[in-house]
């Protein structure tokens, strides 16, 4: 009897422990000259699942949140964009933040058919909310709120928004709200580079609903760079499945800058047929040449560094990073992603830097900017795989 009352007890008292381990910030918003309140300021945590709107005295409270270092992030419109680092534990953090107005610049107006939007759009979607089984699930609420320029000679699509682009993702059963300060994507370099602030709120759904997005949550993160950063401060890299090796490699010399490489293909196109399939065969030399993967994986202590700031850690390596995941198989063929004979086909990325080093918190999420050069396996991962930076495997 008396054990079984003990147990009654722990079982009664189990949620209040839980609850404690969660904090809550407060605060209030307010203009910065005036300093009158301002209301229905979206106050979030940058790629987390916290997040609220300002009440009519500028006062606003998040709560729930699960201890570690966020980005706040106010926003509203006519104001400039105010951002906070913030060190959630357990006390209440209270916050007073005045924000500036906007110094409103004339947008350069670019005229464009209806055709030329939807081509750009498709093209914008491919490239940032993805091409996996997930993106199959998401839908774009309000894609006219983008700014899509396209520039035929440098063959580069920019986009921005002064709004939320809201994706209803029915894979992860999140709605990622996402503010694109900036997007270029540049076909004749073959990279993407984005910046801006998301939200993410959970999705109703059925029993059945949330037990398919759990699983397929658990999908995204296992092998994702989140996972790995998360490892690699934790020192259980070999424990979670990853192993990262040294990577050298050197351009090839035989293969032109793709600049050239495009520009004869479309002077050749219409004009000359031999010189045309002359430079096919050169778009498909390879990029590098003289790749050396070193067997032996690095320890943690090798490649991690500290920083001066509680909470943050630094990446560094000398060459570039192999990162291979050894509890999945990649299904698909990357053409300049080098892999030794002797590789079973596993996921692998590389993993380029730029400045020697990369910053990244304990959530896993990096700071740096510009961000590492992914190839590879996480050069896949979009939008539409993207988990909040509270995301644990089991919520």
């Amino acid at each position: 009897m008396r054990l079984y009352r003990l147990s009654l007890i722990l079982f009664l008292l189990f949620p209040f422990v839980v609850l404690a381990q969660t904090a809550t910030i407060t605060g209030r918003v307010v203009h910065g000259e005036s300093k009158a309140p301002i209301a229905n300021a979206s106050v979030f945590l940058n790629n987390a699942t916290y997040g609220t709107s300002t009440a009519e005295d500028g006062s606003f409270t998040l709560s729930g949140i699960k201890p570690g270092q966020y980005e706040l992030i106010v926003t509203v419109v006519g104001y400039e964009d105010y951002s906070q680092t913030v060190q959630v534990g357990h006390d209440v953090i209270k916050l007073d933040i005045s924000l500036n107005q906007k110094v409103l610049m004339l947008r350069e107006v670019v005229i464009s058919s209806n055709a030329d939007w939807k081509k750009n759009y498709e093209q914008f979607r491919r490239e940032f909310i993805g091409t996996t089984e997930n993106s199959k699930l998401c839908k774009v609420l309000n894609p006219h709120i983008l700014n899509l320029v396209y520039n035929r000679t440098k063959q580069q699509l920019e986009a921005d928004g002064d709004e939320f682009l809201v994706v209803e993702n029915r894979a992860l059963g999140y709605r990622t709200k996402y503010l694109l300060k900036n997007f270029l994507s540049d076909a004749i370099e073959h990279t993407i580079q984005y910046t801006g602030r998301a939200l993410f709120e959970n999705l109703p759904g059925s029993p059945e609903q949330k037990k398919l997005w759990k699983l397929k949550r658990e999908e995204a993160y296992y092998g994702s760079p989140q996972q790995f950063f998360r490892a690699l401060y934790k020192d259980k890299l070999q424990e979670e499945g990853f192993e990262a090796h040294d990577f050298t490699r050197t351009l090839n010399r035989e293969r032109p800058p793709e600049e050239v490489i495009q520009q004869k293909i479309k002077r050749y196109k219409e004009t000359n047929r031999d010189s045309l399939i002359h430079w096919y065969h050169v778009a498909n030399y390879t990029k590098w040449n003289n790749e050396n993967v070193v067997k032996i994986p690095y320890q943690s202590a090798e490649i991690l560094r500290k920083t001066q700031q509680a909470g943050i850690y630094a990446i560094a390596f000398p060459h570039f990073l192999y990162v291979v995941y050894t509890k999945k198989h990649e299904l698909t063929e990357f053409k300049d992603v080098y892999r030794p004979l002797d590789m079973e086909n596993f996921e692998t990325s590389i993993i380029t830097l730029y400045g020697g080093y990369a910053a990244f918190d304990q959530n896993g999420i990096v700071m740096s900017n510009p961000a590492p050069l992914y190839e590879g396996t996480w050069s896949k991962a979009k939008l539409c795989d993207l988990l909040p930076v509270d995301y644990e495997p089991g919520d």
